[in-house]
C-alpha cells in the first residue's frame, strides 16, 4: 500500500471553528537568509452555522491585483452574523509572486495555476498547489479565482465558466458566473488547460467561476469596483450572504474555436488598430508589428479571424513571437 506524503503546509486557523479567524498557511523554506524560513500566506476564515463553503482566491498570479485588494478588503470587513456556512479567503495564492509583483514565483520561477495538482515534496509552488488541491478544494462547493491581464494583457472586464463534460456543472457555473454579473459574461476557452487550478476545481465537480478584469498590471478603481460588487453578489447566490444581488447588464460573449487567439510570428512593436470593445471582422487589420531594427521596413498586418468584438490584447509595447497579439469573442444573442 503506498503512503501519501502529508503537506508540509500547516493552517493556523480551525477550519471547523465559529467566528473569524485570521492567520496564515505556513510552508517552511529553507534559505539563505533564514535557514528555518517559512512562506506565510495569509488566510482568513469566517464561519457560522450550517451552509455552503466559498473559497476566494487572489493572486494565482502575483502582477494581477483585483482579487488580492478586494479579498483583503472583504477579509477586514466580513462578520459572523453575515455568514450562513463558510467563506474562506486567500487573497494570495501563489504569494512569494504577489511579493515581487511577478507572475511567477521568484522563489522557483513556477506558474502556479500550471502546477496542479501539485507535489508535497516538489518546489515551493507545486507545494501551495498541493495544498490546494487535498485541503483546501474539497472543503468548497464554490470556487471563485479572481484573475487579471497582470503586467502583460488586458482585457475588457469579464467573469468566466468553461464549456464541461458534465452539463449540469457547467449550468452550475454559468449561473454563477452571471450572478458575479461583470459587465461582460464569457464562455472561455483556454489555450491550455493542464495543470490550472480551474480543471482541478471542475474535476472535483466544483462550481467554478474566474475573472479577468482589466490588465496591464495595475488596478484601476472600476475595476475593483467590478470584483468588490462581484463576489458579494457570488455569496450572496450561493445562500451563504443574504440579499439582494446588485444586477447590472452583462453582455454574454463566446470563444467557439481557437481562432479567438491571435498569435505573434514577428519581433517588435505592437501597434493596436482597433480598442478593446470595438466590433471587428473577420480579415480585419487589427494590429501591426513593425521592426525597429531598421528604417524603412513594411509592418507585418494581423487580422482578424472570425467576427465580434475585441476582449483582449497584448499590453506591452514589445511583442515577441508566441505572443497573444489579440482575443477576439462572439457575443451571444
Amino acid at each position: 500500500m503506498t503512503r501519501v506524503q502529508p503537506s508540509p503546509i500547516s493552517s493556523s486557523v480551525d477550519f471547523e471553528k465559529v467566528g473569524v479567524q485570521h492567520g496564515f498557511l505556513k510552508l517552511p523554506y529553507s534559505r539563505d537568509d533564514s535557514a528555518w524560513g517559512a512562506v506565510m500566506i495569509p488566510i482568513t476564515v469566517v464561519k457560522r452555522g450550517q451552509g455552503p463553503t466559498a473559497l476566494l482566491t487572489g493572486a494565482n498570479h502575483g502582477d494581477e491585483f483585483e482579487g488580492p485588494i478586494a479579498l483583503l478588503d472583504l477579509a477586514s470587513r466580513l462578520t459572523e452574523a453575515e455568514v450562513k456556512g463558510r467563506v474562506i479567503i486567500v487573497p494570495g495564492m501563489n504569494f512569494p509572486a504577489l511579493q515581487a509583483g511577478r507572475r511567477t514565483s521568484p522563489i522557483d520561477k513556477g506558474n502556479l495555476n500550471r502546477a496542479f495538482p501539485g507535489r508535497p515534496d516538489g518546489t515551493v509552488t507545486e507545494k501551495i498547489a498541493d495544498y490546494f488541491q487535498r485541503s483546501l478544494l474539497p472543503l468548497a462547493e464554490v470556487v471563485l479565482d479572481i484573475h487579471s491581464g497582470g503586467r502583460t494583457l488586458e482585457f475588457l472586464p469579464f467573469a468566466a465558466a468553461h464549456v464541461l463534460n458534465d452539463k449540469a456543472q457547467e449550468a452550475r457555473c454559468v449561473a454563477a458566473m452571471e450572478a458575479f454579473n461583470a459587465p461582460y459574461s464569457v464562455k472561455l476557452r483556454e489555450i491550455d488547460a493542464v495543470g490550472m487550478y480551474d480543471t482541478a476545481a471542475e474535476e472535483m465537480g466544483k462550481t467554478f467561476v474566474s475573472t479577468e478584469l482589466g490588465g496591464g498590471g495595475t488596478p484601476r478603481a472600476e475595476t475593483l469596483a467590478i470584483a468588490k460588487r462581484g463576489i458579494r453578489n457570488l455569496l450572496i447566490h450561493a445562500g451563504i450572504m443574504k440579499g439582494s444581488t446588485d444586477a447590472a447588464p452583462s453582455t454574454q460573449l463566446d470563444m467557439p474555436n481557437a481562432n479567438c487567439f491571435l498569435t505573434s510570428e514577428h519581433r517588435g512593436i505592437l501597434e493596436p488598430l482597433v480598442g478593446l470593445g470595438a466590433t471587428v471582422a473577420s480579415g480585419d487589420v487589427i494590429a501591426r508589428v513593425h521592426n525597429f531594427e531598421k528604417t524603412g521596413r513594411i509592418p507585418v498586418d494581423y487580422r482578424a479571424r472570425l467576427d465580434g468584438i475585441l476582449a483582449g490584447r497584448h499590453f506591452p509595447g514589445h511583442v515577441q513571437p508566441g505572443d497573444i497579439i489579440a482575443v477576439t469573442a462572439v457575443p451571444i444573442d
